[in-house]
């Protein structure tokens, strides 16, 4: 069978809903794509539900199908979060994904993000790392900007705990005392020790030296760790193994870069590679064309459509979409013959929801000998029009891997 390759381009959250600040466009219609509509015209299209209609799905567990896997193999958000920074778990460790926050004196969630911080998070983590409460090793590691990896190790454990993340549209409630979600000793002892720790966490950070500056600068203290996506590493054939293929991954989530081990793929990240506005999509381009001479499939992901989307500004949404543009189009002047470049999303982020709902967003494959469609312009709307049709993640997944020649026939 003849055998291709394959770029697939994410645009992180891109998905959304017509917005009045947009005369009633989405930020992907609004925004000035002429790379994204140049594959259009070229390529064939569709519209794709990670899962099903109507599901919404986070970042790990849309990333997890856009890789290979099915929804049952999701192990948790805090076992990815720490591969993606290269964090050691162990077999038992609790794993927790965190964010560093801003609370007042009452427990109120000032900001979860602690103002997007993103400079010395380093030290915040090392002054609350390292801790011992009822005999469990706490452990704390920086990820992407205001985000964390919470580990905890030993005897008795249970992920079976809930979050004390409120998760609130917006900020102004309490954090949430973590509770068992089920009556084991494991479930009880492993909310009381993630709540204490959170407690004594909340009492170094408030008298943190970075914190300090930070409220000498007039910015926002990260003064609390809010917790969730609790979860166990799950035991799973890497997707580089199953179809004996070679990948990579070119991100600079943290996410992203850990489902990406999970599936066998070689993470490649840089400093200069943000989770917002200001990554260098021309290093990541560069790199692409780079990573696809010597793999098979090549995952190159951008983050700030989604943080434009859960901050409700549709203007910079519509921005980070023109970057992806540009991005795709370096890609794009340097792509081989032999070589597909697929656009796709993890999920939709709604401006007007700030937060991730179930819209299918759009998807298209430009390459050798494809079956172009009459689409003209990749978005929401012209997509849905597209020749693959509505299609789940794992089909989409599928076709690519199809295309590649990696898909074996059924039947004699």
């Amino acid at each position: 069978m003849l055998k291709r390759k394959v770029i697939l381009a994410i645009a992180d959250g891109v998905g959304d809903r017509p917005h009045p600040l947009l005369n009633h466009e989405t930020p992907l219609e609004y925004a000035q794509t002429p790379n994204l509509d140049y594959l259009a015209t070229r390529g064939i299209t569709g519209m794709m539900n990670l899962i099903s209609p109507g599901i919404p799905v986070g970042t790990d567990m849309g990333h997890l199908i856009l890789f290979g896997y099915q929804p049952h193999h999701y192990p948790g958000r805090g076992p990815i979060e720490a591969l993606g920074i290269g964090m050691t778990i162990k077999p038992g460790d609790v794993v927790l994904r965190c964010n560093f926050a801003t609370v007042d004196e009452k427990g109120i969630v000032i900001d979860r993000r602690a103002g997007r911080i993103r400079r010395q998070t380093n030290l915040i983590a090392e002054a609350v790392s390292g801790m011992v409460i009822d005999g469990v090793e706490v452990y704390v590691k920086e990820a992407t900007e205001h985000r964390a990896v919470l580990v905890l190790r030993g005897e008795g454990l249970s992920e079976k705990i809930s979050d004390s993340d409120p998760k609130a549209p917006n900020d102004g409630v309490p954090y949430l005392e973590v509770e068992p979600l089920d009556a084991s000793e494991e479930s009880i002892r492993t909310a009381s020790i993630v709540n204490r720790f959170l407690i004594q966490a909340h009492e170094i950070l408030m008298h943190h030296p970075v914190n300090q500056e930070r409220m000498e600068q007039g910015k926002l203290p990260a003064n609390f760790i809010l917790t969730r996506g609790a979860g166990r590493m799950a035991e799973l054939e890497p997707i580089a193994e199953q179809f004996q293929i070679r990948g990579s991954c070119i991100a600079g989530e943290s996410t992203v870069l850990g489902v990406a081990q999970l599936a066998g793929f070689k993470m490649i990240t840089d400093s200069r590679m943000t989770g917002n506005i200001d990554t260098d999509i021309h290093l990541k381009a560069k790199l692409a064309i780079e990573q696809i001479a010597e793999n098979d499939i090549v995952y190159v992901h951008m983050k700030a459509p989604d943080v434009k989307g859960h901050d409700n500004l549709p203007f910079e949404k519509a921005k980070a979409i023109e970057l992806f543009d540009q991005m795709v189009g370096n890609i794009l002047q340097m792509l081989q013959d032999d070589t597909y470049l697929a656009l796709a999303a993890d999920h939709s982020t709604p401006c007007e929801i700030g937060e991730h709902t179930g819209d299918p967003v759009p998807i298209l494959i430009y390459g050798p000998s494809i079956r172009r469609d009459r689409v003209m312009a990749y978005n929401e709307l012209d997509c849905a029009y597209g020749g693959l049709g509505h299609m789940s993640g794992t089909d989409f997944v599928r076709t690519l891997h199809g295309l590649m020649g990696i898909v074996k026939k059924q039947g004699n």
